[in-house]
């Protein structure tokens, strides 16, 4: 290969200018770092600004300059972060009041923490769904046998039954009948 072709297949490599690719890797790079400072993490800053730079792209022949991208691409970056930090804000929120209720109620009949408890989440998912959410509405929500038979629309015998053969599946799997 001579020097010539050699700057062929520079050029052929470069983007167009004015082409999504060539907006794409002039203002990317400034987009992420704009993110990056916005949310403090890298992973998130790159997902946001690419995200931002998709809806803009998306838009692009409506923008009134298509010379303003980097300023629509900004605002557009600002607009995501702003919008993770108040989902995040509210997970947590979430998160919070979960800990905190789950807290302050003890397990019923000595059960194990269900929420801590792999092997039985492992057999609870396993069980027919029905008796799984029976045995969830019993230990976990805390309902009576009438609460459960009204949300599985079932009779109270029904519901008991469902309860009684979960519990049995659960003893014969977990611990040689520790339940």
């Amino acid at each position: 290969m001579d020097g010539m072709d050699d700057r062929r297949v520079v050029e052929a490599a470069r983007p167009r200018p004015g082409s999504l690719e060539d907006l794409y890797a002039r203002h990317l790079p400034e987009a992420t770092r704009l993110a990056f400072l916005l949310t403090r993490d890298a992973a998130t800053a790159e997902d946001l600004a690419q995200e931002a730079f998709i809806r803009v792209a998306g838009r692009l022949r409506h923008l009134r300059t298509p010379d303003a991208f980097s300023a629509y691409l900004r605002r557009t970056v600002v607009n995501l972060c702003i919008s993770h930090h108040r989902r995040e804000k509210v997970a947590r929120a979430y998160a919070e009041r979960e800990r905190a209720r789950s807290v302050g109620r003890e397990p019923a009949s000595g059960l194990p923490d269900v929420e801590t408890n792999d092997e039985l989440r492992t057999v609870l998912a396993e069980l027919p769904d029905r008796q799984r959410a029976a045995i969830v509405l019993r230990f976990y929500a805390d309902l009576t046998d009438e609460q459960i038979a009204e949300a599985l629309r079932c009779s109270i015998g029904a519901a008991r039954a469902l309860v009684f053969r979960a519990m049995e599946t659960l003893r014969g799997r977990i611990g040689g009948g520790e339940l």
